[in-house]
């Protein structure tokens, strides 16, 4: 900054900017007030339906978010520029002082376009004498002056850096970046220039030292918007890849820090992961580039042809296990890894060779015991945490039926053939044709991570909600492409169920998938009746399920105590809430004049109560089998699960679904949390809690090995929830009490029939056998 600049500075614009920015922030946030409660809590509490589930709910949730956004960065710009101006004051002031005093002196400052001069005050013929005589005097002063434009300098640039990052940040909408002033933002900038180049170095001169500083600074400002920007676009695509291989490379990178640091190295794998996950977020120029070419790259060996290396895929999608990555980054990259895929395995035909991890290869992944080889274990890893980019890939076909080299070929609706070639989606190339490279322990025990991340995926792209968690009120109701894919994953189940039961590890998550489509299995086992639409009320797109495919797909997963866990208190939670429904709106399902109000209402919490039944007698046989098979150990599972579940969501109830119609309720008729001491938790607890024994003395559902007792259960809680239903909307009928116990047992009697005609006598219980 030039001295006459600062010297004759005029702040008025600056001050009027501060004074605009602070009244901008209080309407802002009077409007993100009224945003979120007048127009988000208000479109929660809504009965939303058909595509305005979809759309209109999910946009008003989004321009909501964007007054909170906007609120947060005109927050932000206000603390810079006020920050800013108070140190551009100050520097003036003491630019001002500190001139007069060297007036008072009889020294003179003279400024011009990029410096300044201080000389004596005294005629032209004698200056060059003075000045040698006060030469110390003038070299002080100078060098005061100097350091205040310094100053005043590495303000206005650093405040202009900041101001620029914020603004680079998002292209459409507002950052949510917030800081507290504009120091804190400059030093989290400077932090990411300092590690970044630190990173940069040839992993063979990377001390321990300067692993644990580059390690520490990652867990600090890993979540910071403006240090993980200019972190990753300063180490660059290319070099990303090489310092992740290299730290891991004891060939490539420091054989000291293998020595002194492995135990650090998952830590830097998440620290690294999630700091890169928040640079993909920014819509900055540098970090578009960065996405675009780390795409480029990913086909390619890390250094080089001729120099080999992991394939920047295999290096990547390591880093993916950890964030939540930005949808559209990750559709691009799951592309062009599938289309990788398809060209090193012969459209698949093959990959369990194209990625198997040999004895020279680096072991690129620390979180976990798999090898990290497989660049799909990674990936599929990263999509758990995109519900969005998840549902997009697995609905993506990964090869045609008229693609020559397809290697797939199934049975045939053609008379003339047997057998023909079938287009596959990427869903159905991973979960029914794959086989996945071998990976096993330090014990030798077989891994299967990356099967188990392909079922938090899937569990990512029919929830709408990250793996693991639980829907919130502000989850999208189920889309098109959500309910397509529920649909691909009961069907496919139901084709052949050992692509589960072989890989029972994934049912936890589809457990968790079949609770929160529990209104879309209601519809499959109570078809073909008129007013579906209004007994089992779904937000959003329902998934079509057969009746057959979807007793299939209950009892697999119920053969697993989490799968078996999750459906029954998803099954629950969603029968005793919608009970509640009916007794509110007596009239919404039935409304035959021909009958008293009562008499409908009982007709609709029968149907209600039969389909429960049905449910809990077909996750039911499926546990009962089990037990049949590995005996009173494998019901001592079943218990257990059970007791762990209470933890799912606080008491449980977060993993069930509701009404679309019911203010308790989220999109998708999926129950929210905050519903303690409801009759949905009660009943619940009576499951997990062991709080409730039926006549026998046995605890609820704790002795699977007997259908006659799990029956019994199942008939307790559904009587249970009636009579809640009744007397919690002052409408309290004993007579309907009643008849839901008989219909939740009639139900349950039916799924025997069921099941056993959907396998045809094979692979159930003998209980079953003996009844046909």
């Amino acid at each position: 900054m030039d001295l006459e600049t600062l010297r004759d500075a005029n702040f008025k614009l600056l001050d009027d900017a501060v004074t605009d920015w602070s009244t901008l922030v209080k309407n802002l946030a009077t409007l993100k007030k009224d945003a979120e409660d007048e127009l988000h809590q208000a479109a929660n509490k809504a009965d939303w339906a058909g595509v305005n589930a979809q759309v209109s709910k999910e946009f008003i949730g989004k321009t909501a978010g964007e007054f909170s956004d906007a609120h947060t960065q005109a927050s932000t710009i206000h603390k810079i520029l006020a920050d800013t101006r108070g140190e551009l004051k100050g520097y003036h002031q003491q630019l001002v002082d500190a001139i007069e005093g060297g007036r008072k002196r009889n020294l003179t400052v003279i400024g011009y376009e990029g410096g300044f001069t201080v000389t004596s005050s005294v005629p032209p013929e004698g200056r060059a004498q003075q000045d040698k005589d006060n030469q110390s005097e003038i070299t002080s002063l100078r060098d005061q002056l100097q350091s205040i434009l310094d100053k005043a300098t590495e303000s206005d640039n650093s405040a202009m850096t900041v101001l620029q990052a914020i603004a680079d940040q998002s292209k459409l909408g507002f950052s949510d970046a917030s800081y507290k002033d504009r120091d804190s933002a400059a030093e989290a900038l400077k932090q990411a220039t300092e590690l970044a180049k630190l990173a940069r170095k040839d992993p063979k001169d990377l001390s321990p030292e300067e692993f644990d500083r580059l390690l520490n600074g990652l867990n600090k400002y890993g979540t910071d918007d403006l240090f993980a920007e200019r972190f990753a676009t300063t180490l660059g695509p290319q070099k990303t890849l090489e310092f992740w291989t290299g730290v891991n490379d004891p060939h490539r990178g420091n054989y000291e820090l293998g020595q002194k640091r492995l135990d650090k190295f998952d830590d830097l794998q998440r620290s690294l992961g999630t700091t890169l996950a928040n640079a993909t977020q920014s819509d900055s120029v540098a970090m578009t580039e960065w996405k675009r070419t780390l795409i480029d790259i990913g086909d390619k060996p890390v250094y080089g042809n001729n120099c080999g290396g992991p394939m920047g895929f295999q290096v990547m999608s390591n880093l993916m296990r950890t964030g939540d990555y930005d949808d559209q980054f990750l559709k691009d990259y799951g592309s062009k890894l599938m289309a990788t895929e398809r060209r090193l395995t012969g459209n698949g035909e093959h990959a369990n060779m194209a990625w198997q991890h040999m004895g020279a290869d680096p072991w690129l992944n620390r979180i976990g015991e798999d090898s990290g080889s497989d660049p799909l274990t990674g990936y599929l890893k990263g999509l758990s945490n995109s519900p969005g980019a998840a549902t997009d890939f697995f609905n993506q076909q990964f090869v045609s039926k008229d693609d020559p080299d397809n290697p797939f070929e199934r049975d045939s609706d053609d008379e003339n053939t047997h057998k023909g070639k079938v287009s596959l989606s990427n869903f159905e190339y991973l979960f029914e044709e794959r086989e996945w490279p071998q990976e096993t322990d330090l014990k030798g025990d077989d891994l299967h991570t990356g099967q188990n991340n392909l079922a938090l995926a899937l569990e990512a792209a029919t929830t709408g909600h990250p793996a693991g968690e639980k829907p919130t009120v502000d989850t999208p109701a189920h889309s098109d492409g959500q309910a397509k894919l529920m649909q691909s994953i009961v069907a496919s189940i139901s084709d052949n169920p050992s692509r589960l039961t072989n890989n029972s590890y994934m049912s936890d998550s589809m457990g968790q998938i079949a609770a929160e489509y529990m209104p879309d299995i209601h519809r499959a086992l109570h078809p073909g009746t008129e007013g579906e639409e209004n007994l089992f009320p779904v937000a959003g797109t329902a998934a079509s399920l057969s009746e057959v495919d979807s007793t299939r797909f209950l009892y697999t997963v119920g053969r697993n105590p989490e799968g078996y866990a999750a459906i029954n208190l998803g099954q629950h939670s969603y029968t005793t809430h919608m009970m509640h429904h009916h007794f509110e709106n007596p009239n919404a399902y039935i409304n035959d004049t021909n009958f008293s109000e009562s008499e409908n209402l009982k007709k609709t919490i029968e149907d209600i109560a039969r389909v429960a039944g049905e449910v809990e007698g077909t996750i039911g046989a499926g546990r009962a089998y089990e037990g049949e098979i590995e005996g009173g150990k494998k019901d001592e599972d079943y218990n257990s699960a059970l007791e762990k579940a209470s933890t799912w969501g606080g008491t449980g109830i977060g993993i069930g679904v509701g009404l679309a119609t019911a203010p308790m309720t989220g999109p998708g008729g999926v129950v929210i949390g905050g519903v303690a001491g409801t009759a949905a938790d009660q009943v619940i607890g009576a499951i997990t809690g062991g709080a409730m024994k039926d006549s026998s003395g046995e605890v609820i559902y704790r002795n699977g090995q007997d259908l006659d007792g799990t029956k019994e259960s199942t008939y307790q809680l559904v009587e249970m929830a009636a009579k809640k239903a009744g007397d919690g909307t002052g409408n309290p009928s004993p007579m309907i009490v009643s008849s839901a116990a008989t219909a939740a047992e009639a139900g349950f009697n039916n799924a025997g029939k069921n099941v056993h005609d959907a396998f045809e006598g094979e692979g159930v219980p003998r209980q079953l056998e003996k009844e046909d």
